[in-house]
């Protein structure tokens, strides 16, 4: 069991990348050590605010640090493969942001060097660590719906959003991901085929949203709607929706109401009240928990069980299904 502070970095300073700092700069028994972006202007600006004498524009540099326990990887996804095989070849314990990697090819590639690693690896599947989420799971596995049939789910952004990440990820992968991951979580099923489209009516290199219908071994059947192109003047930060039908009952999650609207000169809006909330000047929220989960895996040595390496590569396995099938039109059987 570790008794001192764990020294965390991370690697990739984006603006998801900022908001780990934030967390990571306020969690007891957690020393944010290191940061490390290739861009230097940017690293010397979080690395101010946050104080942080261990700067690096080389991640294997930050990787060859020995006073660096947890390794934190917020880049691009495209970057997830050799940085995550780098790290968890280092030594050091790693938690990489979702998804996974781009393809089950990359994902197998990070699994085998996990397997091969003395430390902990978890991939940042934020929704399993969301109250309203883990109490669906607790009654579905109670057995309060009987056997799921269907399940149809939306998580739909403002173009905003779209605008700024959509040449580094589709929506459907970049968001559609979380529903495909719970939805496997809650059938324990496993798919058999899978229909996609997508819409691409913005200007960035991926589509700004999707539709994915796919069939599980169990019969069940399971809809994905991942939309990024919400009119700017939404005052929603996510329209997220679940309904989970069952033989003898059903389950409506709304992931999208803050609790919270404010109705100001500038219109009205609903602040994120749960994923990661700024409130005095700190990071709340379920992201801490999720970060405070694995945190806690690594003091006392027990390998993370809230999502398994082998779970997070499923999900990438099921969208990145989604996205062949829209790209050729055509079925996609596993």
């Amino acid at each position: 069991m570790q008794t001192q502070d764990i020294r965390w970095g991370i690697i990739g300073l984006g603006w998801f990348g900022e908001v780990h700092a934030e967390v990571l700069s306020n969690l007891p028994g957690v020393q944010l050590a290191a940061l490390c972006t290739r861009r230097p202007k940017r690293l010397a600006e979080v690395a101010d605010r946050f104080q942080v004498a261990r700067r690096y524009t080389d991640y294997r540099q930050l990787l060859a640090d020995p006073e660096i326990d947890v390794v934190g990887i917020t880049t691009h996804i495209q970057d997830h493969r050799d940085i995550a095989i780098d790290a968890l070849r280092s030594g050091k314990h790693v938690f990489l942001e979702k998804p996974m990697a781009p393809t089950p090819a990359d994902c197998d590639q990070i699994l085998a060097a996990a397997d091969a690693a003395p430390g902990h690896f978890m991939v940042g599947h934020i929704c399993r660590f969301d109250p309203r989420v883990a109490l669906a799971k607790q009654a579905i596995e109670a057995g309060e719906i009987g056997q799921i049939v269907s399940m149809h789910a939306r998580r739909n952004l403002s173009v905003k959003v779209g605008r700024m990440v959509l040449d580094s990820i589709s929506a459907l992968m970049g968001d559609g991901i979380h529903d495909g991951d719970l939805m496997l979580w809650f059938s324990g099923a496993r798919p058999v085929s899978i229909y996609a489209q997508e819409i691409h009516p913005g200007n960035n290199k991926y589509p700004d949203g999707g539709w994915a219908m796919a069939r599980l071994d169990s019969g069940a059947i399971m809809v994905i709607e991942s939309i990024w192109h919400l009119p700017e003047s939404t005052p929603y930060q996510i329209d997220a929706r679940m309904e989970v039908i069952g033989t003898q009952g059903a389950i409506y999650i709304n992931c999208g109401e803050a609790g919270l609207e404010i109705h100001d000169s500038a219109g009205n809006r609903r602040p994120d009240t749960l994923y990661w909330p700024h409130v005095f000047g700190q990071r709340f929220g379920i992201l801490r928990a999720e970060l405070r989960y694995f945190a806690d895996c690594v003091a006392t040595g027990q390998r993370p069980a809230r999502i398994t390496p082998q779970e997070s590569r499923a999900a990438v396995a099921l969208l990145a299904a989604a996205e062949e099938s829209s790209r050729s039109g055509q079925i996609v059987y596993f």
